[in-house]
């Protein structure tokens, strides 16, 4: 899109990873489109989805540029209440988690939750849910659960007598369970590619042995649960991490 205050100019909408990609390709020529109408939002939503930090700073560039709220909401199809909170969604966030989760899939209500901690532990959710890969809205409550009343924003007030509130020890538990989980994380990764090759030639290993016919023979008169376990191993096709459940 022209820029309007600079001639021969122009806002780049769309393709930013590929403008990088020809940079390092040292290619500095390639045919583009040009929009020609004033608006640097709207061409936004015929574009995949972007991370939510993102938006908000599409939005609020947008913005600081004039564009009105009523109209990004009608280009996108949205309430104005839900431009205006997209504009508002790091209000309240410490610049470092924002940098740290800024290409993530966090939602706005993930945010909510972040809003209530402190800057510092902000940080350590951010931490934690990148070490996890796992931005869900219920992984966040709990790590507000866990959360020391010395770490979160503004102290727990207005909770209603039926809303059960952790216990110190309940609170210690998730922390150690938590860190405890985030070890583990980090050693199957670190041990991972050595596991699978490991895997891989023990199951090429069970099926050649299947393949002597004396030695299935002799598992299926001696040992048939054995020979079931055995057949079963040797049937993998592929040792593929196991896919992890909705959120």
């Amino acid at each position: 899109m022209a820029d309007t205050a600079k001639t021969g100019s122009y806002f780049l909408l769309d393709g930013h990873l590929r403008i990088e990609a020809l940079k390092e390709l040292g290619i500095d020529q390639v045919e583009c489109l040009i929009a020609t109408d004033d608006d640097t939002y709207t061409y936004n939503k015929r574009v995949n989805r972007i991370p939510p930090i993102q938006e908000h700073r599409m939005i609020a560039r947008a913005m600081d540029r004039g564009v009105a709220a009523t109209d990004i909401a009608e280009a996108l199809n949205l309430q104005v209440e839900s431009v205006i909170r997209r504009f508002r969604l790091l209000e309240g966030i410490s610049p470092e988690a924002a940098e740290m989760l800024k290409d993530t899939p966090c939602s706005m209500k993930v945010f909510d939750i972040l809003r209530q901690m402190s800057a510092m532990r902000q940080i350590e959710a951010a931490d934690l849910m990148i070490g996890q890969n796992n931005f869900s809205i219920m992984f966040a409550r709990a790590l507000r659960a866990a959360t020391p009343d010395n770490q979160l924003a503004t102290a727990r007030k207005g909770k209603g007598a039926g809303t059960p509130t952790p216990s110190g020890q309940q609170i210690a538990r998730m922390e150690r369970e938590l860190a405890a989980l985030q070890t583990q994380v980090k050693s199957v990764e670190e041990t991972y590619g050595v596991d699978n090759l490991h895997l891989t030639v023990a199951r090429g290993y069970v099926a050649k042995l299947l393949a002597n016919g004396r030695v299935a023979r002799w598992l299926a008169s001696h040992r048939q649960e054995y020979l079931g376990e055995f057949q079963k191993i040797a049937e993998i096709d592929t040792l593929a991490p196991i896919a992890e459940p909705d959120a």
